[in-house]
């Protein structure tokens, strides 16, 4: 069994892979003051809950955004599992073509995320990711990591909205029947909601018209994906678990 584990600024996600089936898949906060000792007995209950055998994982892959965590994770896994684990950058072998000028600013999600989308889907892709940020990653033709984009996760500029708001605060994450809000409620869910799919929804047509091509597969991935995508124009395909299957290929790839 493989264990993945994919650290975000808000969400880190673990998952089993047993024979390239990602057969469990947890997600816990991205606590900065857990320590190693905490952090494996979060892992050892949620094995001991889905009776994963520790004994089993022969291997473990982190991608990572957080440092710090990496680090915490990384000591985890040799001191708990003697494995030492692999650490997603763009010097691994991944098959993919890199174009950005600096290839170590791309973040181990993206590369995870373009790395399974060109193994399971056919390029031309955008592929969008809803998270702490939601990005945009672009490959070519060809299957070329061409670039991306990086804006404000939906919640994330809720939260600064309603932090920086004296009279708003916190709704539910729920599209409403009509744009015209007719409360503040329904206003601002129509505004968050209806504004971050408008926005997603512009940035593929920019990205469609600067690269003259039609044709691209358009994948959303993370947190709120099923929730929103299908009020995109564009999106075709939901792969919630896009990023664990990069990493589970980037293993496969280096180990």
């Amino acid at each position: 069994m493989l264990l993945a584990i994919d650290i975000g600024n808000t969400t880190t996600i673990l998952g089993i892979f047993k024979n390239d089936k990602l057969i469990e898949c947890w997600r816990i906060a991205s606590t900065h003051t857990r320590t190693i000792d905490e952090s494996w007995l979060t892992v050892k209950l949620l094995f001991h809950n889905s009776n994963i055998k520790i004994g089993e994982i022969k291997g473990v892959i982190i991608s990572s955004v957080v440092p710090q965590l990496t680090h915490i994770f990384q000591l985890m896994s040799k001191k708990y599992l003697k494995i030492e684990p692999v650490i997603v950058t763009n010097t691994l072998n991944l098959e993919l073509k890199i174009l950005y000028k600096n290839p170590s600013e791309i973040g181990a999600d993206r590369l995870c995320n373009a790395v399974a989308g060109k193994h399971l889907y056919k390029p031309p892709l955008i592929i969008v990711d809803f998270g702490t940020a939601t990005t945009f990653d672009v490959l070519s033709p060809e299957g070329d990591y061409i670039g991306g984009v990086i804006c404000p996760g939906l919640e994330t500029a809720a939260n600064d909205l309603i932090r920086r708001a004296a009279r708003l605060y916190k709704v539910e994450y729920i599209f409403p029947e009509k744009i015209i809000g007719d409360t503040t409620t329904h206003a601002m869910q129509s505004g968050i909601l209806y504004g971050h799919i408008t926005m997603i929804d512009g940035i593929i047509e920019r990205i469609k018209e600067e690269l003259k091509i039609n044709n691209f597969n358009i994948i959303s991935t993370g947190g709120i994906a099923d929730e929103v995508s299908d009020k995109s124009k564009y999106i075709q395909i939901v792969d919630p678990d896009l990023t664990l299957k990069g990493l589970n290929i980037i293993y496969k790839l280096n180990k």
